[in-house]
Formats: C-alpha cells, structure tokens, sequence
C-alpha cells in the first residue's frame, strides 16, 4: 500500500485495505521495528478513519424510512 496518500482522501475500501496490509506486515514480523510502530501508528490512524466513515453511514441509513404507503424517505435529524 502507498502508505504516502492522505487517509482524508481515500475511499473506505482503500483505508481498509492498507490497514489489512499493516496487520498483515506486523503479525507476520516483515517490518523491523521502527518501522512496526510507524506502522502501527498509521494503522491507529486508519481504524478511526474507517470508524468514523462506518458511523457516518449507519447515520445515514437509520435516517431511512419507508412510510406506510411503501414511499422510503428520509428523516431530517438533528445531528
């Protein structure tokens, strides 16, 4: 993973992903040390973001409600 790339700018998909690579790396002892923590910090830093984008859209989808008639719309919610 192109661990250069701004985490604001990736898609979810893409913070996962490298964040799978972190762990991969680190479970099976690639990195030195130095380079485990650094890994590991950026790994933190992912598994917020990727939090945060998982919040978001649970956010977005409890706001979705189908009404009696079968109409889905949405509820302006007080976030």
């Amino acid at each position: 993973m192109n661990n250069s790339k701004s985490i604001e700018k990736m898609s979810f998909e893409e913070a996962l992903a490298e964040l799978e690579e972190i762990v991969k790396k680190i479970d099976t002892g690639q990195e030195n040390l130095a380079d485990a923590v650094a890994s590991f910090e950026r790994g933190v830093i992912l598994k917020n973001y990727c939090d945060a984008m998982l919040k978001d859209a649970k956010l977005k989808i409890e706001k979705i409600t189908k009404s009696e008639n079968g109409e889905i719309s949405m509820i302006e919610a007080g976030i």
